[in-house]
Order: C-alpha cells, then sequence, then structure tokens
C-alpha cells in the first residue's frame, strides 16, 4: 500500500526527468515521464499523482500529471522485466494512449522502439496486460473539459518527434478550438498535417 496518493505545492525545479514539489518547507524530489513535465512546463503550482518505488537502496517517487499515466505505469511495472526506470523511459517515448494501443493491437514494434524494451519484454507486456488494459480502458474515454490532457500529451509526442515547442502548440491550440472533444492521437495525426 503506498503512503503518497499526491503531492502539491510550488513547483520549485523542474528538468525532463524530474520535479521538485516544495510544501511546508519540505521538497520532494519526483521523477517524471516527458508526458508529465510537458503538462508541467509554465507552472508554478503543481499536483502530482504519486507512485512510491521501494528498494533495498532507496524509496523513489515517481509523478504523473494524469490518472490515466499512473494506471499505465503500475501496469507496465508489474510485467516482468520492466522496471519503473524502463517504464518511465516508455512513457516518455510513447503516450498513454499509444501505448495502450500498442498493447491492444500486438504491436511489437511499438513497444520495442524504446530505448530498453527487447522484443522478449514487449511480447510478455502484451500477453500480461492485454486484458487488464481491456479493463481499464471502459473509464478512460475523454470527457468534456479533458482537452487539457490530450493537448499536453499530443504536444509532448510532437516535440518527441522534433517539431518545435511553441509552433505545435500553436497549431494543437487551435485544433482543441476548433473540436474541443478531440483525443490525443486525432490532435497528433491533424497537427502533423499542419506542421
Amino acid at each position: 500500500m503506498a503512503i503518497y496518493e499526491y503531492v502539491s505545492g510550488r513547483l520549485a525545479e523542474l528538468t525532463p526527468a524530474i520535479a521538485v514539489i516544495e510544501r511546508n518547507g519540505i521538497g520532494f524530489l519526483i521523477q517524471i515521464s516527458l508526458q508529465t513535465h510537458a503538462a508541467l512546463r509554465g507552472q508554478e503550482e503543481a499536483k502530482l499523482l504519486i507512485e512510491e518505488v521501494i528498494r533495498e537502496d532507496a524509496h523513489v517517487l515517481f509523478g504523473f500529471a494524469t490518472p490515466e499515466e499512473r494506471e499505465i505505469f503500475r501496469l507496465l511495472i508489474s510485467v516482468t522485466g520492466i522496471g519503473p526506470n524502463t517504464a518511465r523511459m516508455m512513457l516518455s517515448s510513447l503516450t498513454t494512449p499509444d501505448i495502450r494501443r500498442a498493447i491492444q493491437t500486438d504491436n511489437v514494434a511499438l513497444l520495442k522502439s524504446v530505448k530498453g524494451v527487447g522484443v522478449k519484454t514487449a511480447q510478455r507486456a502484451i500477453i500480461d496486460l492485454r486484458d487488464k488494459i481491456g479493463k481499464t480502458e471502459e473509464g478512460g474515454a475523454i470527457l468534456p473539459g479533458q482537452d487539457n490532457t490530450s493537448k499536453d500529451e499530443a504536444l509532448s509526442a510532437l516535440v518527441m518527434l522534433g517539431f518545435g515547442r511553441t509552433e505545435s502548440a500553436k497549431v494543437l491550440d487551435q485544433l482543441v478550438r476548433e473540436q474541443p472533444l478531440i483525443g490525443a492521437e486525432d490532435l497528433v495525426k491533424l497537427a502533423l498535417k499542419k506542421l
């Protein structure tokens, strides 16, 4: 049972790999993915959902901007051969919907495109998580007012594909205004046509 559910407070430091959130004079060093980094950029205050990983030599906090990302992280680290750092790398290289879809559609190639994930690990993730992913997706539909999560995921994906953050953000803002309920994957596809 985890001790921490979330940490909120002043965002004292932010890099692509870590966030330091200060609360009551204590700075929490939290490991993050590029998806969460994209969601936190430009923020002074932050709230991250937490997954605590306890090892012999350390207690490490991993933070997530969305419940969906944390759920995928928890599922990934339940797979033999995928540790927390590999799971974070997967969430930095692929969007949460991409990982979900890769597992549901047996897309070994996409999963093994992540540094540190081989063919056997990708296949094991698909076999172990296919049924679990199907169950968690039912509650994961994008509802009105959730477009920021989709936009953040899309922005993260575009930046990882090599597009400029500012230009990508402008295109995504326009697309979200035109279609408020659009999902992250469709956002990326439409943005790629305009960039």
